[in-house]
């Protein structure tokens, strides 16, 4: 009975798997810094109405970085996706949400921790 419903959709198929890992690391970031960035904005809310709405995005972004996640441990171990994308989230909140969006000072140590991060990262990968 809904066997035809979508038949006129046309998803896009990735036949690399390299491709889809890419794809699903960049939309896990990106889902990140957004749900870091409401949060935050949610922390800064005057209303209970702007509060919650924020709240409400962020965690919708989190349900979106949690499926990309799974989705990415069928395809790498958890012991490489998780320090991966965790590690490529916290470099991208630094950069983007903090520093670029919100204008806070970040200071030469929490560089260090961020250059810090990115030598873990690349010694996982090995």
């Amino acid at each position: 009975m809904f066997d035809n419903r979508f038949s006129g959709i046309a998803v896009p198929k990735i036949n690399s798997t390299s491709a889809l890992v890419f794809s699903l690391i960049i939309v896990n970031l990106a889902f990140n810094v957004l749900a870091n960035a409401a949060f935050r904005v949610s922390a800064m809310g005057s209303t209970w109405r702007s509060i919650l709405t924020w709240q409400v995005v962020g965690n919708l972004a989190g349900l979106v970085t949690v499926i990309t996640l799974t989705w990415l441990l069928r395809h790498m171990p958890l012991s490489v996706a998780f320090p991966l994308t965790t590690g490529l989230t916290v470099l991208c909140v630094q950069l983007v949400s903090a520093s670029w969006i919100f204008k806070e000072s970040i200071s030469e140590r929490q560089w260090l921790g961020a250059l810090a991060i990115v030598l873990g990262i690349w010694l996982i990968q090995r």
